[in-house]
This record gives structure tokens, sequence and C-alpha cells, in this order.
């Protein structure tokens, strides 16, 4: 089932189109605030976009262009403004279609199925999506090996990104300091697994809100670490 991210702050419109996308059977979210909207697009996996063009927070240009430099996905831009300077700014910008306001549910959803063969079409050509990782606010591009904490890229090292992603594929599994040890740095360990304690601590920095309250990688006193999902 594909999933759907509406950004628009008129939530009779927005509700309205998630009604008729349901019953089309997509999966769909609403986002009203444009800040809160583009962060949501860049954390979690969408497979299309509609983005309303005046927005609290954040305009649907801008949010056009922060998505189209991290993310490669169908944005459909609707707007009440008919101005073709705006849909040659909007389209400029990386929206795939534009939609001027009114127009009839019935349409919007033909043209996202439209929109959504195509990218299949062009996926199936040879343009292979990136293998993510999402959960929650965090997101491990693992095919770029690149990271993004709450819509922010974060650098890691080759060690901390590998440990990173394994826990992260296999989540609410304890594992012991020696196996982590051994899996990331493919050898046994000798009698010093500290660089684990070590990568574990820089990682928590990088990813945590607060480091001292893991909300992702979880200390099991006299075990070792497990990753919550």
């Amino acid at each position: 089932m594909s999933k759907i991210l509406i950004i628009e702050d008129e939530e009779a419109i927005a509700a309205l189109e998630r009604d008729y996308l349901e019953l089309s059977d997509f999966e769909v979210d609403i986002e009203t605030d444009g800040a809160k909207g583009l962060n949501r697009a860049l954390t979690e996996d969408y497979d299309l976009l509609i983005l309303d063009l005046m927005l609290p927070g954040m305009d649907g240009f801008e949010i056009c262009r922060e998505i189209r430099s991290e993310k490669d996905m169908p944005i459909l831009m609707v707007s009440a403004k008919e101005d073709d300077i705006d849909k040659i700014r909007g389209l400029g910008l990386g929206a795939d279609d534009y939609i001027t306001k009114p127009f009839s549910p019935s349409e919007l959803v033909a043209r996202v199925k439209a929109h959504l063969a195509r990218y299949e079409r062009l996926i199936g050509t040879g343009a292979r999506k990136n293998d993510v990782i999402t959960i929650r606010g965090l997101k491990i591009d693992k095919t770029a090996r690149r990271v993004w904490v709450n819509g922010k890229e974060t650098q890691f090292t080759t060690k901390e990104f590998d440990l990173l992603t394994f826990l992260a594929e296999n989540p609410n599994h304890v594992y012991k300091k020696e196996e982590l040890f051994r899996e990331i740095w493919n050898m046994e360990s000798i009698g010093d697994i500290a660089t684990v304690t070590v990568h574990i601590k820089k990682i928590r920095e990088k990813i945590e809100f607060d480091s001292s309250k893991p909300q992702y990688i979880e200390t099991i006193w006299g075990v070792g670490y497990r990753f919550k999902a």
C-alpha cells in the first residue's frame, strides 16, 4: 500500500483529500504546519507528497526545495493561486505537478495514481531506491552511508555507522559487548572490549536528545545493549 503525506493547513480540504485517497486504498497522513510537515517528510518513508503552497511556519516552495535536496518522490503542489509565475517556480524547484484550487477530489486521485505509476516505471528501468532504515526521528541510508537525526544530517565514522546500523536492523535484541565486537570488528574479543562502550557513547551523543536518558540505544546492565524500536 502506497503511503502519502498531505501538508495542508485547511483541515477540511485535507480531510476530504484523505478520505478520497483512502477509498482508493492509499495510506494517508496529514500535517497542517509547514515546518512539522517538512520534518515528517524527511524522517518518515512516504511514496508521494501533496503540498499546499501557503502554509504556516514554512511555505510550500521552501519545503519543496528542502525535500528535493534529500529525497526522490513525487511532489504534487496545491494552491489557490493561478499565477503562472507560481506554477513555474514550483515546477522549477522540483514539484512534479501543480494543481489549482478548487479541484475535484477524483482529479487529485487520478493525478496521484499517474505520478506513482510513473515513478514505479522509472524505478523498474534502473533507478533503484536506496536501502533506508527509518525509526522515529532517525533515518539511516545504508546505500549512501548517511544518517539524519530529526531531519539534520549527522556525520559518523565507519565503525560508528556500522554499529548503529547493525543495532537498528536488529531492534529489541540484547547483544553482549563481545557479540558486537565480533560482528562489527570481525574478530573475537581478546579481553579488551572497551572500544564497544566508547563507540556506543559517541553514537548516543549524536542521536540521543539526552544521552543520559537514551531513547534509542538502551543499556541492559550486566548484559549489553539493545536498540529500542
